[in-house]
């Protein structure tokens, strides 16, 4: 029964907050709720290789993260740093004016070829 409560109330897909309680060389244990527990893998913490995860997060910290597997039959949440990470950069990244950037980004490089010339 708690497996059927944990698909209901956590979905795949969704950005929660949470809070970091427990870091081990694998990964980084998150309490959704007073119930709820899911597990960071150190491959989902931040792209590329992570040395040491106490360089991205610490322990009793807030910390965002999305919700990549849910499975019922034992009741396991994995969550994802980097994906809840990337989705708030993209929009940072909008609403501050970057995508004025993006579309002049091929005009400057055009110009820069032909000054090369």
């Amino acid at each position: 029964m708690i497996g059927v409560f944990l698909l209901v109330k956590w979905k795949v897909g969704a950005i929660v907050t949470g809070k970091v309680t427990g870091i081990q060389p694998y990964g980084v244990f998150v309490s959704l709720d007073e119930h709820t527990q899911g597990l960071v893998h150190i491959s989902e913490i931040t792209e590329g290789f992570v040395k040491n995860i106490y360089d991205y997060v610490q322990i009793g910290e807030k910390v965002n993260v999305k919700v990549i597997a849910v499975d019922e039959k034992t009741n396991r949440i994995s969550l994802s740093l980097k994906e809840a990470n990337m989705i708030r950069h993209k929009k940072i990244e909008t609403s501050l004016g970057f995508q004025t950037l993006k579309e002049k980004l091929q005009q400057w490089i055009e110009q820069a070829q032909k000054e090369k010339q």
